[in-house]
């Protein structure tokens, strides 16, 4: 199965217009959060990415909340669009499972949609193996380096890749770790960015 996996558009027109040229190439396109800029301007970025007819997996990032999405696609001819909040859905057999915001809680203020890492523990209870982990948050110690070093990412995050070993887990949110990869056992941890990363998940029902 081959998925075109990004994050960080951050209300980049062009870049959603290049995704959705490129949806045609895969199985399943995977949106890890950050559609917009500090809650503002969601609809026209996911108006342009509802061109997108592949099976398509969205999660919230910090910069919009699970209902302002349900909003937005409310509106819009999108039937292919799965939001994924501490909620899962399978796709041509190969479970995929979500959860949006900032983990843990970052400075931005109210405006950040985010959780503690004990809320985002409660959110992944239900996360099973050998899924595609969509996560906007990467798990601490990869691919979660801002661009002075620090590390940013979840403890939460990690503990559920150690658990349930997902086929690929997919983040964004950290812009300095952008395109990178890493490794947790046995699993892949991409941080895709705006520009889309392609990778082949050999799963159920995966080719």
């Amino acid at each position: 199965m081959q998925l075109l996996l990004f994050s960080d558009v951050h209300g980049d027109l062009d870049a959603c217009r290049q995704l959705v040229d490129r949806a045609s190439e895969v199985d399943v396109v995977v949106g890890a959060g950050d559609f917009c800029r500090m809650r503002r301007n969601l609809q026209a970025p996911l108006d342009a990415l509802s061109a997108i007819d592949t099976p398509t997996v969205l999660v919230p990032g910090n910069a919009e909340t699970e209902d302002e999405i349900a909003e937005q696609l409310s509106t819009l001819d999108w039937p292919e669009a799965h939001v994924l909040h501490g909620t899962g859905v399978t796709i041509h057999g190969q479970p995929f499972y979500g959860i949006g915001g900032g983990i843990p809680v970052t400075p931005f203020g109210p405006w950040s949609y985010d959780f503690s890492e004990a809320e985002a523990r409660q959110l992944l209870a239900d996360c099973p193996d050998g899924a595609v982990l969509v996560s906007h948050s990467p798990p601490k110690n990869a691919v979660d380096r801002d661009s002075k070093g620090q590390s940013l990412g979840s403890v939460a995050v990690r503990e559920a890749v150690e658990a349930t070993e997902p086929s690929l887990t997919v983040c964004g949110h950290i812009h300095g770790s952008w395109g990178e990869t890493a490794e947790i056992g046995p699993t892949a941890v991409v941080n895709a960015g705006p520009r889309g990363h392609t990778w082949n998940v050999f799963g159920a029902d995966a080719a």
